[in-house]
């Protein structure tokens, strides 16, 4: 898996901007253990570079694009991250090993309640979740020094780029239901004026919105 990634980057490289992704980002991809996100009946197929199903009409991302917005939200150990869309929790749990602390949004109950399950089976303590609708973020932990949504939106959502600290950086999908999407990396500046390039076509599941599912 780590060697697919590495070659991703390369093959890439001229879309997003480098040859490598930073060390300690590569060191949490190898260290957690992506088998034990994914459901019995395809974690044969864990670590290959590529999207899983894990239920509920959900997927797990491609190794590469977990480590492709991760590295583009430059965290220092000291962060504090909101993510949008926990999902079976990876992707989470990878933040967590990157960042002081990890506020995570669920709006499927299920897998919410598993990637509790999990985080507390693995030992991880740095990680807060929460059932509810991602586009509203988590405003009485705001603001973050970082925000990532694992959801394509069709538009930015307000509330998430209120929630950016000054000097902050988003990482997101933006764009139709799984066509014309492109990653997208927004930097909020200390005055508070936003700058946003697009880094990559890709293709996520659409951002829910509404009241919980289960």
């Amino acid at each position: 898996m780590m060697r697919e990634i590495e070659d991703e980057v390369r093959f890439t490289s001229h879309l997003i901007g480098r040859k490598a992704l930073d060390d300690r980002v590569m060191g949490a991809m190898a260290a957690v253990p992506r088998h034990e996100f994914v459901p019995v009946d395809v974690q044969d197929y864990a670590y290959e570079n590529r999207a899983l199903a894990i239920g509920s009409g959900q997927t797990i991302s491609q190794p590469y694009i977990v480590a492709l917005m991760t590295d583009l939200l430059a965290l220092q150990p000291e962060d504090v991250v909101l993510e949008i869309g926990t999902g079976c929790g990876y992707q989470t749990a990878i933040l967590a090993r990157l960042a002081k602390r990890v506020y995570s949004v669920e709006i499927i109950r299920p897998l919410a309640d598993r990637a509790a399950r999990q985080f507390e089976r693995m030992g991880i303590t740095n990680i807060e979740t929460r059932i509810g609708d991602g586009r509203e973020g988590w405003p009485e932990a705001a603001p973050f020094d970082a925000i990532i949504v694992t959801a394509a939106a069709e538009a930015m959502p307000p509330a998430l780029l209120t929630q950016l600290k000054p000097g902050g950086r988003m990482v997101l999908p933006l764009g139709g239901r799984y066509a014309g999407q492109e990653l997208i990396l927004l930097e909020k500046d200390i005055e508070g004026e936003i700058a946003q390039r697009s880094v990559l076509p890709v293709v996520f599941v659409p951002l829910t919105a509404g009241a919980a599912r289960d």
